[in-house]
């Protein structure tokens, strides 16, 4: 597996029978109760093959299991196959609808689960039942649960991929020496930040679950002139349920978080009917060599230089 050509977004989560976004915010998926450490504890990344974090220190209403940090990813997801080997638990009633960047659509129910990563409790966390595909499989991530905005939101994630590495923090904690803030903004539960690309402004969100440095739909692409005929390869992509194709071409420049990325490869993919789904996304590439802490409750970000390596506590 190219990490370079994981791609891993969910997004459009929702009640399917005309429910208020209030009721299916603050009812269906109302905030789960997290309990930090005394201390902050590092996890490492659990997959050598890919860039994107995952965690094996993971317990799941008592039982192991690997989870996925995903920034991008608007609510927690667990695998049908999964749950189905859980055994008697209790499911919402109301189904749910969910999408994946390659515009796949699952109707599913959600489940109330206690999740244990390290030190960390997350209980009562409400999570979407999907088919995670190869997502989940040994062939893939084998990531069967996906910790996304609702759970991110309520903490800050302070990420390491030099070391690969990766700890939940106090939302009121500092951030350390050697980061920085970045320019971003909260769009929904997502952060957003502005990149430029040759020359052309593009709105990303930041997504931990995409490993390319940037993603763009074919549209976005199209209007930062990248569809002029250069060089152009095929990549293939993990997603909701499956795989999908998408196209690598290289771009001459690109400025995200005061870092300018030259002759960098990024990654398009086709366009998603869904109004408010990203046309960009930037991903754990972006963040080699760097150190990273996300705030997504709070709206802020903070990073380090490329080079500057130094890790504090």
């Amino acid at each position: 597996m190219n990490r370079r050509d994981l791609l891993i977004r969910l997004g459009a989560v929702g009640a399917t029978v005309g429910a208020a976004w209030w009721f299916r915010d603050h009812v269906l998926w109302r905030r789960p109760d997290i309990v930090l450490p005394p201390e902050p504890e590092w996890l490492p990344f659990a997959d050598d093959r890919a860039n994107v974090p995952t965690v094996d220190d993971v317990r799941l209403n008592g039982r192991p299991v690997r989870a996925l940090i995903d920034s991008g990813a608007q609510y927690s997801v667990i695998d049908r196959d999964w749950v189905k080997a859980l055994g008697a638990v209790k499911t919402f009633d109301m189904p749910v609808l969910a999408y994946g960047v390659g515009g796949q659509a699952q109707i599913g129910k959600g489940v109330t689960l206690d999740v244990a990563v390290g030190g960390t409790r997350i209980d009562r966390l409400r999570t979407a039942i999907l088919d995670l595909g190869q997502l989940a499989s040994d062939d893939g991530l084998g990531t069967a649960l996906i910790l996304g905005q609702d759970v991110l939101g309520e903490i800050i994630v302070d990420l390491d991929p030099a070391h690969r590495r990766v700890r939940f923090l106090p939302r009121e904690a500092s951030p350390p020496t050697e980061v920085r803030p970045v320019n971003v903004h909260r769009a929904g539960k997502a952060l957003r930040t502005t990149v430029v690309v040759e020359g052309t402004r593009v709105e990303a969100v930041i997504d931990t679950g995409s490993s390319s440095l940037l993603a763009l739909s074919r549209s976005a692409a199209a209007s930062a002139g990248l569809l002029d005929g250069r060089e152009r390869r095929r990549g293939s992509s993990l997603v909701l349920g499956g795989s999908m194709e998408s196209t690598l071409v290289e771009v001459r420049s690109l400025t995200f978080a005061d870092q300018i990325y030259e002759s960098a490869e990024i990654a398009i993919f086709g366009d998603v009917a869904l109004p408010g789904f990203p046309d960009a996304l930037i991903g754990m590439e972006a963040f080699v060599g760097r150190r990273v802490l996300l705030d997504l409750g709070g709206g802020r970000m903070w990073a380090s230089r490329e080079l500057d390596l130094t890790i504090g506590d």
